[in-house]
């Protein structure tokens, strides 16, 4: 059986309550909507990985150096 519940994530109460409920990753799956910007259009989003890979590339240009981590390979 599986329970859908919609939880005000702009209050303290229900921001704690989602932290309780992503401690249990394998009995509760989170859904999070996507954002929708000021035109009303879904936002474009990246990965945190992308997001990390676009920035160590940019610091290496702007530096004039390479990075070797995770993110860069």
């Amino acid at each position: 059986m599986t329970v859908t519940a919609r939880i005000n994530v702009e209050t303290p109460a229900g921001r704690k309550i989602v932290r309780e409920l992503e401690k249990h990753r394998k009995i509760v799956e989170i859904e999070y909507p996507e954002p929708i910007g000021m035109d009303g259009l879904p936002v474009e989003t990246i990965s945190f990985e992308e997001s990390a890979k676009q920035s160590f590339k940019l610091l290496g240009e702007l530096y004039g150096t390479t990075f070797n981590n995770k993110f860069t390979k």
